[in-house]
């Protein structure tokens, strides 16, 4: 089975790649099945009809998913391209202070499948660096990793965690040792087997030229020793290039560390395959 989850498009604010563009793309690389993700990250955007003037950077509106015309779209897709199966899902950026918004959000709509990541901690991003300035390495990774530890411990709509070492491609000092983080990372870990949620493998650590997989095998082979099991494998497509990337040799990855499965989502329900 060839699928793909964790696919952006232009209902995210940093891609501009049309929904049903997508679908033609995945149906036309005869991909079975592909999960529509786009980005929520309360906190640092608005929704559409909060009656809030929306901010633009690089031309790109700064705002989180149009979820009306998000759903729309995605249903009048999966009725005129039977022949691909569609899921409903969405890529939570929780923080600790929006947790409220997200379980509110999660009530409104029927969804398949969630991932929840952790893209900024205390309203500051990664990418531009403006949370790891005036830290040391030891601190803003420790606390990255605090942040996810204290959002699973209150939030369970949720299907994986995505990207779990996702401050590793921003970390301008190199890789932090995984046995300064080891601890916390159990910790993690533990909570999430123990709640029946997954983890995800996200393919994007080939395109950002990382030496490692994401999350790194450290944290896999740590995850599959704890016991888990359930993994979601995904892209982070946010253009066509990206669709459906190293999704195979990611599975072939899976397999030398001793894993038997990978997984889909229906209505929030893991649904098991063989690698």
């Amino acid at each position: 089975m060839f699928c793909d989850y964790h696919v952006h498009t232009n209902y995210s604010d940093d891609s501009e790649y049309l929904m049903e563009d997508v679908v033609k793309d995945a149906i036309a690389m005869k991909m079975d099945e592909i999960c529509f993700t786009d980005h929520v990250d309360y906190g640092i955007k608005n929704d559409w009809d909060e009656g809030i003037e929306i901010m633009y950077r690089d031309q790109m509106p700064l705002a989180n998913v149009d979820y009306p015309k998000y759903f729309k779209e995605l249903s009048e897709l999966q009725s005129q391209y039977p022949a691909l199966t569609i899921k409903k899902g969405m890529e939570f950026g929780i923080q600790t202070h929006t947790i409220p918004k997200y379980k509110k959000l999660f009530l409104q709509y029927d969804f398949d499948f969630i991932i929840l990541s952790c893209h900024q901690v205390e309203d500051q991003e990664f990418w531009n660096q403006d949370f790891q300035k005036g830290k040391i390495q030891k601190e803003y990774n420790e606390r990255y990793y605090q942040e996810i530890l204290e959002v699973i411990q209150d939030y369970k709509d949720y299907s994986v965690l995505g990207h779990l070492d996702l401050i590793t491609r921003y970390d301008e000092a190199g890789v932090y040792p995984f046995q300064n983080i080891k601890e916390i990372v159990t910790k993690i870990l533990q909570i999430v087997i123990k709640d029946g949620k997954g983890i995800e493998v996200n393919t994007s650590s080939h395109r950002y030229g990382l030496k490692d997989l994401t999350p790194s095998r450290d944290i896999l082979k740590l995850y599959k020793e704890l016991g888990g099991k359930i993994i979601t494998i995904g892209s982070d497509t946010h253009q066509k290039e990206h669709l459906g990337a190293y999704i195979l040799e990611t599975k072939e990855e899976l397999k030398r560390l001793g894993f038997e499965y990978y997984c889909t989502f229906d209505k929030m329900k893991p649904i098991f395959h063989q690698l």
